[in-house]
């Protein structure tokens, strides 16, 4: 992996404002990543490739990463980064809305990142545990939304965004088959735990 290529995709990211997962919770994800050692990766919502490209480095031999993004122009510079940073044999991209692309995946995957629309995120969770190996682990970014969604926000602009990440939270809490935990990194992590089922 070429990392000095990764630290500019990462940096211009940031220049050009696009959203890339912060370090903090990339931390965080990495040491799960170690712990598992996935073989198969689903991430939903791709960007730039940042985050698939630094997850790919703690696959197990021969693991791969499932990554969807709709935006056109973020497809082609994933791509291209993919090649730049020397992981696209363990990268498949999938072109196209992740709503309408995850019913037709039928496989089995160790981690499931999520880190697209927000107003879809219930959603995702569904299709996330439809795909989940046992003592797999979903990984939600951005669930606490600036402070939003633990407090009593409830302006027009970012209602169905707020109202649906605490429908999340609350799922994931609720759902006695997960052991979940919301930890207050970046912009709110929730990672959940799938319970072995003997």
């Amino acid at each position: 992996m070429n990392k000095e290529e990764l630290m500019i995709i990462k940096e211009r990211a940031i220049q050009n404002h696009i959203p890339i997962i912060m370090d903090d919770t990339l931390e965080v994800i990495v040491k799960i990543l170690t712990k598992i050692k996935p073989k198969k990766l689903l991430e939903i919502g791709t960007a730039v490739g940042y985050s698939a490209m630094c997850f790919s480095e703690y696959l197990q031999e021969g693991g791969s990463i499932d990554t969807i993004e709709r935006d056109e122009e973020r497809i082609e510079e994933a791509k291209q980064n993919f090649v730049k940073v020397g992981v696209q044999d363990k990268i498949n991209l999938y072109e196209g809305d992740a709503v309408d692309i995850l019913p037709t995946l039928d496989k089995k995957y160790d981690v499931v990142f999520i880190d697209a629309a927000k107003g879809k995120y219930p959603f995702f969770l569904e299709q996330a545990l439809r795909m989940l190996e046992n003592n797999g682990v979903i990984i939600a970014d951005n669930v606490l939304y600036k402070g939003y969604v633990m407090s009593d926000y409830n302006k027009h602009k970012q209602r169905t965004a707020v109202r649906n990440l605490r429908e999340y939270i609350a799922r994931v809490n609720e759902d006695s088959n997960l052991d979940t935990q919301i930890l207050e990194v970046g912009d709110g992590l929730a990672i959940s735990y799938k319970k072995a089922v003997d």
